[in-house]
């Protein structure tokens, strides 16, 4: 028997892998419930519960959702997933760091001095992080499908198509969709597109 695994993104549940669970019935389908939320720590849980689910499942699939699938890609778990299925993925972490630098006027010089930059839009600017995320570049190895949409407002459909090429990834475009699919129509798209 197989295993699928759910990551869930920013404010979502480890509840939301109840949805795949129809769509891969021959599966045990796990949702984890991550405690953390920096790259460093939030990947060794995500590194751990794969690796206990490679040690009890013939092969593990990842279905990750936006940072979700960021944390994913940073946990080192490359040699234990035999195919991955990201929705929304951030895929370029520095790039959204400096978006939101630059949306709330603050250079790198500051955010070096002060260390920690809370913004208004619920977001803390962390130094230590923007430096994690520069000296530990994406290695991905794992076949993967991505499902993005149209009006995706964190990630440019340039940056997915870099990334995807970059990765042989098998991307896909919902013309209308938003960074969380969450719409009925939405989710049909989604749930279509996992199936074929």
């Amino acid at each position: 028997m197989n295993a699928v695994i759910y990551i869930h993104g920013k404010g979502g549940s480890a509840t939301e892998y109840e949805h795949y669970k129809p769509l891969f019935p021959d599966c045990e389908v796990i949702g984890l419930d991550y405690h953390t939320f920096n790259l460093w720590d939030t990947g060794k849980e995500i590194h751990d519960a794969v690796e206990e689910l490679k040690g009890k499942y013939e092969k593990v699939i990842l279905i990750a959702n936006s940072i979700g699938a960021f944390f994913s890609m940073n946990a080192g778990i490359d040699d234990m997933v035999q195919k991955a299925y990201f929705i929304s993925p951030i895929v370029d972490m520095e790039k959204l760091i400096a978006y939101m630098m630059k949306h709330i006027h603050v250079t790198g010089q500051e955010l070096e001095l002060k260390g920690v930059i809370h913004t208004d839009f619920g977001e803390d600017l962390s130094w230590e992080y923007l430096c994690y995320v520069r000296s530990h570049p994406i290695e991905w190895h794992v076949p993967t499908k991505i499902l993005y949409g149209s009006n995706d407002h964190l990630t440019s459909l340039e940056t997915i198509c870099f990334f995807a090429k970059k990765h042989d990834a098998i991307l896909t475009v919902m013309e209308g969709g938003e960074h969380w699919f969450h719409t009925e129509g939405q989710m049909q798209f989604l749930d279509y597109w996992i199936m074929k």
